[in-house]
């Protein structure tokens, strides 16, 4: 099928996510390999994004592949309810080996925003409390309870959903107070205190922000969040979902603080998007909670052995080629090429990473911190930023008045320095807007 037919077809039957359709221009993708991916008539495109922040090991690696094959031959699919497979059981002890601190029980969904739905129906059933404390700044799936906890403008439209509070976090633009996590800790505490504390289940937090900015919390902001839930008797949920596994050079992005959640939810880089599969961590306390009464949840697809025996490879890939290392260490070149493009181009307001985890957020004037784009739009200047990066043949997500760099943490020198002198080129555009 040629790319032509390709798309013709999906926008005909087809809806795509979180975009008006007339405006939709897909790329028909034919194959991929490592940290490219090709058109059926053979355009190559660098992945800058690891595809939706999920393929951690690159594309079509082929030990992940063999497990999946082998488990087809083997056994496709047995109920999550009465029985078990193999590969779930492995799975779950080798989550708890890797997971922070005492997380060692799971449950296993389809994806993340279904282990966000689950992580808050296990909080307040192991609490008796309704409320959950939730971020403005922050985005947990398009579920009816994972959207009800986002605060970003996708969550807009949807109807009011009780038992959710939004509370501005320690980020307050690209300029941010000395004391900002302080700041934000008492106004977390002061929200508490009016809320209730015997009324709040739980606070749901990403332990880095990813599509609202790759926000990366001050030292003390984390501690301090455990802290709080401790002395008031919350539930920590980390929701890891596009931080973890390996993406910000740890296991989980949360370690960086040394903080263990009670709760933690986790997809994408799971299987690294070979297969779908989600799952929810949790301590044994909260496990035992459902020892003696039933468990509030299931799903059809829940622990799939097929998803299971693609989790084990993949983990056995990070391990075996040391990704997470390659990770920090890669982090570290990618930092000092971010730093470089906010040296030389008077469009970049500001420079964001954590490992292979970074962000460039474009303005038209640095004193006054004037964005490229407002906030929830764009504007000619990135539209066509977004136009020549395709051209280039570098696929990575240009969203408001920011752009990502999130590559396969396979990525080598040669290639992200391949990436970034396409982003230097492209910057060009953006540096005309600057208002002097």
């Amino acid at each position: 099928m040629t790319g032509e037919e390709m798309v013709a077809l999906s926008k005909k039957h087809i809806i795509f996510e979180w975009a008006a359709q007339g405006a939709v221009d897909p790329i028909p993708v034919a194959r991929a390999e490592g940290v490219y991916f090709w058109t059926p008539e053979g355009k190559r495109f660098l992945d800058f994004n690891s595809q939706l922040m999920c393929v951690n090991i690159g594309h079509g690696d082929p030990r992940v592949v063999r497990a999946i094959e082998r488990q087809l031959e083997t056994l496709c699919y047995v109920t999550p309810g009465g029985m078990t497979a193999e590969p779930r059981a492995r799975l779950g002890a080798r989550l708890a080996e890797i997971a922070p601190g005492d997380i060692n029980v799971f449950f296993f969904t389809n994806g993340g925003a279904e282990a966000v739905e689950n992580a808050i129906k296990i909080a307040r059933a192991h609490t008796g409390r309704p409320k959950i404390l939730v971020r403005y700044r922050s985005y947990h799936g398009a579920t009816a309870a994972a959207m009800a906890a986002t605060g970003e403008p996708r969550a807009w439209s949807q109807a009011p959903v009780p038992g959710f509070v939004h509370v501005t976090d320690w980020y307050h633009g690209v300029q941010r107070d000395p004391d900002s996590a302080e700041q934000a800790l008492r106004h977390l505490e002061e929200t508490i205190q009016l809320e209730g504390p015997q009324t709040i289940a739980a606070v749901l937090l990403e332990s880095v922000t990813g599509t609202n900015g790759i926000l990366i919390p001050p030292d003390g902001y984390m501690q301090g969040v455990r802290a709080l839930c401790d002395r008031y008797g919350i539930l920590m949920i980390a929701d890891e979902v596009m931080s973890g596994f390996g993406r910000t050079g740890k296991w989980f992005a949360i370690e960086h603080w040394g903080v263990v959640p009670d709760l933690m939810t986790m997809a994408k880089g799971l299987t690294s998007a070979y297969v779908p599969l989600g799952a929810v961590g949790m301590r044994q306390a909260i496990a035992d909670t459902f020892r003696d009464k039933p468990f509030p949840g299931g799903l059809t697809y829940s622990g799939h052995p097929v998803a299971c025996a693609a989790a084990l490879a993949t983990i056995g890939v990070y391990e075996e080629d040391r990704l997470i290392d390659r990770a920090r260490e890669r982090g570290a070149l990618m930092a000092r090429l971010l730093a470089d493009l906010a040296g030389r181009h008077p469009s970049v307001g500001a420079v964001r990473s954590i490992g292979l985890f970074g962000i460039v957020e474009l303005v038209r004037n640095r004193q006054t911190r004037e964005p490229m784009a407002p906030f929830n739009g764009t504007s000619p200047e990135m539209a066509a930023l977004g136009r020549f990066f395709r051209q280039e043949g570098l696929f990575t997500f240009v969203r408001w008045n920011y752009f990502f760099t999130n590559p396969p943490l396979t990525i080598t020198e040669a290639e992200l320095r391949e990436g970034f002198a396409i982003i230097d080129r492209g910057l060009t555009v953006a540096d005309q807007a600057v208002k002097a």
